[in-house]
């Protein structure tokens, strides 16, 4: 297994921290959007889609927390390397944490094609 830089581990971090606090922010104005959808029509093969979106949105959210938390798991663990031997940390190398990299790319992706699927929706139905 590859090993990195415990500064480069943490900024990654941060940038996906970053970058789920966006997502967050992302999914309450899809849930609104989505909201007006129902407000135009509410009949039941539209109803049916709009239900399907809001069980997307919950899986997306809960995603969006248990990655959240390996994040501040893995983040616990530079932590611990650096108050375990503080001498030279800057320069101490971890393992690296490709899985969770692949794990975010793929998040984004589904994301993103929720996303446009969810707005092409809307905007046949509002």
């Amino acid at each position: 297994m590859e090993s990195v830089k415990i500064d480069t581990l943490h900024t990654e971090h941060r940038e996906w921290l970053n970058k789920l606090n966006f997502y967050k922010e992302d999914l309450g104005f899809l849930k609104k959007r989505l909201e007006e959808v129902v407000v135009k029509n509410n009949a039941s093969d539209i109803m049916a889609l709009v239900e399907h979106f809001q069980n997307q949105f919950i899986i997306q959210k809960n995603e969006m927390d248990e990655f959240r938390h390996a994040i501040k798991e893995h983040e616990n663990l530079l932590e611990k390397s650096i108050n375990d031997n503080p001498t030279a940390s800057d320069h101490r190398n971890l393992a690296d944490h490709p899985e969770m990299r692949e794990r975010m790319e793929r998040f984004e992706k589904i994301f993103q094609e929720l996303r446009m699927e969810m707005l092409r929706f809307v905007s046949k139905h509002i």
